[in-house]
């Protein structure tokens, strides 16, 4: 046998995957918009729930909770 295959190694096995969900904490910014006749009466209908969101925003904070297996 050829000195060159002696010194192959075996391939070293590939890790088997898993899938993994997590409880995930995010903080975001977002811009929203309503219809409202002035200030005040846009933030009592944005505290309301009313509007709708105009733009997602950047992501402030980011938490994982907990994190299970299959």
């Amino acid at each position: 046998m050829p000195v060159a295959a002696l010194k192959q190694k075996a391939p070293t096995p590939t890790p088997t995957l898993k899938t993994y969900h997590a409880m995930v904490l995010v903080t975001r910014s977002e811009e929203w918009c309503v219809e409202a006749g002035n200030p005040e009466e846009a933030h009592e209908l944005l505290a309301a729930g009313l509007g709708h969101r105009c733009h997602l925003g950047q992501r402030i904070q980011f938490e994982v909770e907990s994190v299970e297996g299959e």
